[in-house]
């Protein structure tokens, strides 16, 4: 479920649509506020981030953003600069981009600036990631594994995460890389948390009561472990394939949703 604030997350799976009907960072727009946005760029996760920024600015201004600011962080003293504080006050909706999740964490994670984004998150700012920005969201988030293998100790790696959404853990670019294997890895080591696969060009909106809702052109997976009647993770070899029964699957296009606390997933709503 989210945390205490009040904000609202945008998760999306990556290669979201920049060119076409943008219906993912156009919908992220609106809820932080349309044509009186001011959207920050947070950039730490990418290799180059002053292409990635760029690129963000230009979609977004075009999507009718008031304002956009860009704060690259390449290390922990900087993520520390009270002066940074100016930007981050006034923002209505904060991007993380794509690139190494690890990183973003590593240089972000107990700042000043990440003292502020919660600050702000509380106040019902919009907080976004995309691919690396996605993952990191959940309190223990995939930084690495094996696509398009079996399930074994080995497929996947875990770390703490930024904690925006706890109890999930959320894998990106899921179809289109295969990834079912890493999330069943992470769903076998603790079938309490809910694990979510997530397509390119789709996300999941989560409100504040933790109800999760689908946009986009592909699908979202969500693997729920709660019944799970056995799981060998505990005592499988580091090569060996983990055994998971018991456990429930749901894939849900744009428009369905799924409420976290009582694992229940819901249809569209019917149009009004």
């Amino acid at each position: 479920m989210t945390d205490t604030e009040t904000g609202s997350l945008v998760i999306i799976g990556g290669a979201e649509d920049k060119h076409g009907e943008c219906r993912i960072l156009r919908r992220l727009v609106e809820m932080a506020g349309g044509d009186r946005a001011r959207m920050l760029i947070l950039t730490a996760a990418a290799e180059e981030p002053g292409v990635v920024g760029a690129t963000y600015r230009r979609v977004f201004g075009e999507l009718g953003v008031a304002e956009t600011f860009i704060i690259h962080v390449s290390d922990r003293a900087q993520a520390n600069d009270p002066g940074l504080l100016s930007l981050l006050r006034h923002a209505t909706g904060v991007f993380f981009t794509g690139g190494d999740q690890l990183r973003l964490t590593a240089l972000l994670g107990g700042t000043t600036i990440d003292r502020a984004l919660r600050q702000l998150h509380r106040r019902g700012a919009v907080i976004a990631g995309t691919s690396a920005g996605a993952s990191a969201m959940s309190d223990t988030m995939i930084v690495g594994g094996h696509d398009d293998e079996t399930a074994t100790r080995n497929t996947v790696r875990l770390a703490p995460g930024m904690g925006w959404l706890t109890g999930v853990v959320v894998d990106q670019h899921f179809a289109q890389r295969g990834r079912i294997g890493r999330l069943l890895t992470a769903l076998a080591q603790n079938p309490r948390v809910l694990a979510v696969g997530i397509d390119e060009d789709t996300a999941v909106e989560v409100g504040p009561a933790g109800e999760l809702e689908v946009i986009g052109s592909g699908t979202v997976m969500v693997l729920d472990g709660s019944s799970c009647e056995h799981t060998n993770a505990s005592e499988a070899s580091s090569d060996q394939s983990l055994a998971l029964t018991g456990v429930t699957l749901h894939v849900l296009p744009a428009g369905y949703r799924f409420i976290i606390d009582e694992r229940l997933a819901l249809p569209r709503k019917e149009a009004e």
